[in-house]
């Protein structure tokens, strides 16, 4: 299948979503209709390598996908995001063992399975701050035993594997494992309870005595082909909520082109404010595509340039998240109260693209990033 005709499937699956997307959040569902109609599409293998059985798209392919999806639907975008996200990671860094990932890649082809990374924790707050998993994996003969609690696990009612991060034994080391849901031990703990991206359920995964196999420890902490590389996949993250931010965009041209009240001779269209505010929109929203794109263009055309990446990337998800809020809120200055009604899809862009700023990594990491990437230079 081309990319032409994913592209095009996923416009008519965006479609289809948000046709849905207010039911499933007034009854605070996963969107599993949404995700078996993916699968029918097999979106679930887009980044799994071709030679596992996958469509094997790219970096920029993958974000465009992304983008598109989060339109109809944000929190399914967000959720397929994870999964696609850490499926391309390790196709890239080459970090898993080889027949390891062949089998796992096998499996979701065949199995139509999804699969999240689960490394938040209450205690530690997000991963990227670098603070020790209190879940812990120890060592029985040829099994990892594994206790512990996971938040902000993304759809995780609908997870067949989760990628968990934990601490090794009595080690100063984390490692992740892939567990499969099936095992006994595993629960979920309804937990979320958000105003923003209701509908990816992302709950509390509990690790009750759980045991696998020695060799599903799949990534080991100072394996530097994986824990130093560039996470060039969380782009993934700016894309589903530019996505957010295009149908706000949307809605509010659309707006200024139709609404005509008695005051004026013709839609809002002609009023030099309204002008402005959509000008504005437009420069924000040009910026905002152009830096996500641009970049991931240079990881997919220069992979010898990926390790030195990570500013540039984090200064993506930076100017995109926030520039995404900015899209939203200027679109519902142009339609102004009628964007406040509960019936009216701005209120739900506006609560959701909210969440992309404090998905990783924050503005202050960023911040603080860019400022030692040019200090530091010798």
């Amino acid at each position: 299948m081309s990319f032409q005709s994913i592209l095009q499937n996923a416009e008519e699956l965006s479609q289809q979503f948000s046709q849905r997307t207010s039911r499933f959040e007034d009854e605070q569902h996963f969107p599993f209709k949404n995700f078996e109609e993916l699968k029918e599409k097999e979106f679930h293998a887009l980044t799994i390598p071709k030679q596992y059985g996958g469509h094997g798209l790219n970096l920029h392919e993958f974000l465009s996908i992304q983008e598109v999806i989060a339109k109809g639907d944000s929190a399914t975008a967000l959720c397929l995001g994870w999964h696609l996200g850490s499926l391309l990671e390790i196709a890239e860094t080459g970090a898993w063992n080889e027949d390891m990932f062949q089998k796992l890649c096998e499996s979701i082809v065949g199995g139509k399975c999804l699969i999240n990374r689960a490394a938040t924790e209450p205690a530690t707050g997000s991963p990227t701050r670098g603070g020790m998993p209190q879940t812990t994996a120890v060592r029985h003969g040829e099994t990892w035993v594994l206790n512990g609690r996971k938040s902000f696990t993304s759809m995780a009612v609908a997870l067949d594997y989760s990628l968990v991060t934990a601490r090794i034994g009595d080690s100063d080391k984390k490692g992740v494992f892939l567990v499969d849901h099936s095992l006994e031990g595993i629960s979920i703990e309804e937990t979320w309870n958000m105003i923003s991206m209701q509908g990816t359920r992302s709950d509390d995964l509990y690790l009750n005595n759980v045991s696998i196999p020695s060799h599903f420890l799949v990534e080991e902490e100072g394996d530097q082909t994986n824990y130093a590389f560039p996470k060039a996949w969380l782009l993934h993250i700016p894309a589903c909520y530019l996505g957010i931010a295009g149908a706000a965009r949307e809605y509010a041209i659309d707006f200024a082109k139709t609404y005509s009240p008695n005051s004026l001779p013709g839609p809002i269209k002609i009023v030099p404010e309204v002008q402005r505010k959509v000008g504005e929109m437009e420069l924000e929203y040009y910026k905002c595509k152009q830096m996500l794109y641009a970049v991931a263009d240079k990881w997919v055309s220069f992979p010898d340039e990926r390790h030195s990446m990570g500013a540039e990337l984090a200064a993506v998800k930076h100017i995109v998240t926030n520039g995404a809020n900015k899209i939203v809120d200027i679109a519902m200055r142009i339609v102004g109260a009628k964007s406040l009604s509960q019936d009216n899809p701005l209120q739900r862009y506006f609560r959701d693209v909210r969440a992309g700023l404090h998905n990783p990594p924050m503005d202050d990491s960023v911040i603080s990033l860019l400022a030692k990437s040019v200090l530091d230079e010798k």
